[in-house]
């Protein structure tokens, strides 16, 4: 009884020693089968439970509680259910759609974008989500991806940018436009608004979407196009259903307030922020667009306890002037990806306890991971049980050829735990890669074959990772970003973290540019400096010496006075990338690490043409 005794009470502090993550792992292996039974269960339902059935199961439990929160309007979740309702039975009325068609929405942060995307999903419609900033032949383009769809609904603020495509968007099929306005500039369009308060509330017959299956899509969600144009990924309703879970197993409850400010149109305020909030029953504060300037206010006016994050929205907070009042806050979560190690610093010590959930995923992969841990710098950490459901695997990836190395077998290769690989996962029933709508080509190009196993096909991320030794993972690049110069790979990451160090700079962009006459690319960086302070050459010289081997060091630096970026904070480098460093292709100053003379100095015409002609060595 002693030994027991004894056991009981030194078992747990041995544990913690020697594996200081055991309890960690427990809860989060204990919440992970939770989550699995659960989704397993509702697949089982019949008829089919979908994420739609989960928010009218809401609207029955909690119909008076505060669904949505926008500009001090208060819309509680049997008053959503009500407008659309609304909105279903005048698309009904109009006579425009059927079971199974897809309609475009094109539409800001707003209510109706939620209203709109419940009513099709009432009719058994599906929707392709288009970034409310696109224009032009941008727009056509996404249009396009949406083949068959007849129906666009716009809000009112994107009238004239529909106004300028009618035509095109008339000869793509797209015959019928509604506008969330009830005052439109062109008689061709509708208005929603007035259909919709002309019409009933009441309940949209279930037999609309009974041909619906798990297969089925859901929504079309665009990628951030960093790369070059978007592309529209399925969601299914199956990937719909899952993604419920992703803030109930961070541990949000209904009576968390979740604010929204990342755009609905993409990944992370849609299915992170949108159905999240439908899976807890929390409430939504629904902004418009992110303000660095008005976020912290808002979160205490609203008394908001759950954030997102993604890109550089928490470095933007951290770069706003400081105030006594930015630890008096009732936020205890903050949920997003793409958070930098010193940011994450910061944003800690200047705003409180916080408790960050970073994590990996991509709009259209099949896998995901999650830093339940709270290790600073990690995107999540290596678990038997989420590998054994979801199989990946590191393979080495030869970044100047751009493709997979291969062995005498023609399989790939597995890297050892801390180096850095290129990450793919094994599409399986479980693990689906649906692709890319009406984009066969680019869907073929994520399918990796031969992986470790003849006939086996793996999802290709296009993400290098690396997992050390203690079994955390680490974003480190996406592989074209990568570069090699002199032989090695330079992942812009681990440059961009070390310039961002200088007092002086408030942001960095790095990236590979070709010069005429050598191997590989060579990394330039873009900087946009803190207000008021000037470039530093010296330091500049003197902190990459110091920090970086000579093949990673940014060879040439631009200044910028604003950094482009995505409508989710994601940088833009295909720009920069074609200017390069020539001085004739932008009015930015332009500077020339320069070893002679052990500084950076003004790259001026005549160097530029040194370079070329290989006077100057590099």
């Amino acid at each position: 009884m002693l030994l027991l005794s004894l056991l009981l009470i030194i078992g747990p502090l041995v544990l913690t020693v020697f594996f200081p993550y055991f309890w960690t792992d427990l809860v989060y292996h204990t919440d992970l089968l939770r989550i699995l039974l659960k989704f397993v269960s509702r697949r089982r339902r019949r008829p089919l439970f979908l994420a739609l059935d989960r928010f009218l199961e809401q609207v029955e439990t909690r119909p008076n509680k505060a669904f949505i929160v926008f500009e001090n309007k208060r819309y509680s979740f049997k008053d959503a259910d009500r407008e659309s309702n609304r909105i279903a039975n005048a698309l009904r009325v109009a006579s425009v759609l059927r079971p199974g068609d897809t309609v475009v929405l094109f539409m800001q942060n707003e209510p109706a974008f939620i209203f709109c995307w419940l009513a099709l999903a009432k009719l058994g419609c599906a929707c392709a989500l288009l970034n409310s900033s696109i224009r032009a032949r941008s727009l056509i383009a996404c249009a396009r991806c949406c083949r068959g769809a007849t129906v666009l609904i716009a809000s009112e603020e994107l009238q004239g940018a529909v106004e300028e495509v009618y035509e095109d968007l008339m000869q793509e099929g797209l015959t019928t436009i509604f506008i969330t306005a009830e005052e439109l500039r062109s008689s061709s369009m509708k208005s929603l608004i007035r259909a919709a308060q002309e019409s009933s509330d009441a309940d949209v017959p279930q037999t609309l979407r009974a041909d619906v299956s798990f297969t089925s899509p859901a929504v079309y969600i665009y990628t951030s196009g960093t790369t070059g144009l978007p592309k529209a990924a399925v969601i299914t309703q199956t990937r719909l259903l899952a993604a419920l879970a992703v803030l109930a197993s961070n541990g949000v409850t209904d009576s968390d307030v979740i604010y929204v400010t990342l755009p609905l149109y993409h990944t992370a305020g849609f299915l992170v922020g949108f159905m999240g909030s439908i899976e807890t029953g929390s409430t939504i504060i629904l902004r418009r667009k992110f303000s660095s300037s008005q976020f912290w206010d808002e979160c205490r006016a609203h008394n908001v306890t759950v954030i997102q994050y993604i890109g550089e929205v928490l470095r933007y907070l951290c770069n706003t002037p400081q105030r006594a009042s930015d630890k008096e806050h009732a936020v205890r979560l903050a949920v997003g990806n793409g958070l930098r190690s010193d940011v994450w610093r910061e944003f800690l010590k200047r705003f409180g306890h916080i408790q960050v959930r970073e994590f990996y995923a991509s709009t259209e992969g099949n896998v995901g991971f999650v830093n339940y841990a709270g290790k600073i710098g990690a995107v999540g950490r290596v678990s038997f049980l989420h590998k054994k459901l979801f199989p990946y695997t590191l393979i080495q990836y030869d970044t100047e050829h751009d493709e997979p190395v291969r062995n005498s077998r023609g399989l790939c290769v597995e890297v050892p735990k801390g180096q850095t690989g290129l990450l793919v996962s094994k599409i399986t029933e479980i693990a689906p890669f649906v692709g890319y709508a009406q984009n066969e080509q680019q869907t073929e190009k994520k399918r990796l074959r031969d992986v470790l196993k003849h006939g086996d096909v793996y999802f290709n991320s296009g993400d290098l990772l690396k997992i050390d030794h203690d079994n955390f993972i680490y974003f480190q690049d996406r592989v074209g970003d990568t570069f090699r110069w002199k032989g090695e790979n330079v992942a812009t990451t681990e440059v961009s973290d070390i310039i961002s160090l200088l007092d002086f700079v408030e942001e960095a962009n790095v990236y590979g540019v070709r010069v005429p006459g050598h191997e590989g690319r060579i990394g330039m960086a873009a900087v946009k400096l803190m207000d008021g302070m000037e470039f530093e050459c010296k330091k500049t010289f003197d902190h990459v010496c110091r920090f970086l081997p000579v093949y990673a060091r940014p060879r040439f630096i631009r200044i910028q006075s604003t950094m482009d970026v995505t409508a989710t904070f994601k940088q833009l480098k295909l720009k920069l990338v074609e200017a390069g460093f020539n001085p004739s292709m932008t009015t930015d100053s332009l500077y020339f690490l320069c070893e002679r003379e052990r500084t950076y100095i003004s790259l001026t015409p005549f160097i530029y043409q040194q370079i070329l002609s290989h006077s100057i060595k590099l």
